[in-house]
């Protein structure tokens, strides 16, 4: 923040004080638009209108499944790729002075599940005392109009960067990280990354690896009165999830020696998304298939690690009673294979980003302070390939993959100019030509 003047600094939180409602009104714009995977097309369109009207050079990048296997950073994928794309936004000064600085965020969303339990329809954002409600809107479309909204703080207050920003606005965060992957794969490096999600002001120290899996299990069908002759498929996938909790308490028992995990309630975090199966309501049904996700730790092998959970379905199928009278089940890699990444305490970014939080906030406001989160990250990209700083550092937000998604307007506010901030004081600034 050396960089910046106590004037400068005022100006920049003064304009993202007074374009604020104008961001709010921008993220509603976004929450609108249902960007459930491959359904991202309305919401990129309004992302790239609006870095082109604000003089950005634009780029729409799509995705290229033969970087798949190719690439290290690619994940598998079972989707066409044809119609998903990035935006890219980049502003470069006439004469460059600075480091380079990549702002990323992703558009793509969960699904809502049942919208009748909404207090409101999940596309249709509510403003609520100090809260914006809607699917998305805290992961992660909040942290991309915090994004712009900082940078267009500078271009108000009558500076502009002396070094090369890009604004990444990217899909498939939520599955298999090959949004991302193809933004580094494009070429578009920095010399720091911040992606704004939603992290409670808080910065992310380390975040857990992640592989993403489907199980086939395939019984044997029988008629009621015959039902001692079948095998229950789904029994089977229920006996096989119980027994896949010991490798989840395998994993976590890991991490007493793992850096910055030692207090992660859960770093392996089993989930399993979803469950189908069974053909008749009066049949032993004679398949069934579930999709879910496990973690493990920051420097581990990913592709070691699929390894070892197909070992262990393997030994399941060959001793459980019930498992072992169906085939073996089939395991299939649906999303992201990817590593963890650590952020090493004392970096110049994590430094200039700490100066920022402290300078957009009052002087009782909680300094900056660090975190584990125990899920996949796009700055694992960045990170683990490119050896980028990435900093990772957002709004408060309640609900993200649950009922009744919101975001915290207050908070959103300061995470805004936080981000004008430590963008100001990265690539530098100079008077407005």
């Amino acid at each position: 923040m050396d960089t910046l003047s106590k004037a400068d600094r005022e100006r920049i939180i003064a304009a993202v004080d007074a374009a604020f409602d104008a961001q709010v009104d921008f993220l509603s714009d976004l929450i609108r638009c249902a960007s459930l995977r491959g359904q991202e097309a309305e919401v990129q369109n309004l992302v790239e209108a609006a870095l082109r009207g604000r003089g950005y050079e634009v780029e729409r990048q799509p995705l290229d499944p033969s970087l798949i296997g190719r690439h290290p950073a690619f994940s598998p994928a079972t989707v066409s790729y044809a119609d998903f794309w990035n935006v890219i936004g980049i502003r470069k000064p006439a004469v460059e002075h600075g480091r380079s600085l990549i702002l990323n965020a992703h558009v793509d969303i969960v699904p809502t599940g049942e919208p009748g339990r909404w207090q409101h329809p999940p596309f249709e954002p509510i403003r609520r005392d100090d809260w914006l409600y809607g699917r998305g809107s805290g992961d992660m479309k909040a942290g991309l109009s915090a994004a712009i909204f900082a940078l267009d703080a500078i271009r108000t207050a009558g500076l502009e960067l002396t070094a090369p920003v890009q604004i990444h606005s990217v899909v498939e965060e939520e599955i298999t990280g090959n949004g991302a992957a193809m933004a580094l794969a494009g070429g578009y490096v920095a010399d720091a990354v911040l992606i704004p999600e939603p992290t409670d002001e808080k910065l992310v120290r380390a975040n857990s690896g992640v592989i993403k899996f489907a199980i086939t299990i395939h019984g044997t069908p029988a008629h009621p009165r015959e039902v001692s002759g079948g095998v229950s498929a789904l029994d089977a996938a229920v006996r096989l999830i119980d027994q896949m909790r010991t490798l989840e308490a395998r994993w976590n028992e890991e991490r007493p020696a793992k850096p910055y995990f030692d207090e992660v309630e859960n770093p392996a975090a089993l989930t399993i998304g979803t469950i189908s199966g069974g053909e008749w309501i009066a049949s032993v049904p004679s398949s069934c298939r579930f999709e879910g996700r496990i973690g493990f730790y920051p420097g581990d092998d990913p592709h070691e690690r699929v390894k070892e959970f197909e070992a262990f379905v393997a030994k399941v199928s060959a001793q459980d009673p019930l498992v072992r009278r169906c085939p073996e089940p089939v395991v299939e890699w649906v999303g992201v294979v990817h590593a963890g990444y650590t952020l090493a305490p004392g970096s110049e970014a994590e430094d200039l980003l700490t100066q920022a939080h402290a300078a957009a906030n009052p002087p009782d406001h909680p300094p900056l302070q660090s975190y584990v989160m125990a899920c996949y990250l796009d700055a694992a990209v960045y990170a683990v390939h490119a050896g980028i700083p990435s900093l990772v550092y957002g709004p408060v937000a309640e609900n993200i993959h649950a009922i009744d998604e919101r975001v915290s307007l207050p908070s959103l506010r300061r995470v805004t100019k936080t981000i004008a901030l430590f963008a100001a004081g990265w690539c530098g600034v100079r008077p407005a030509s």
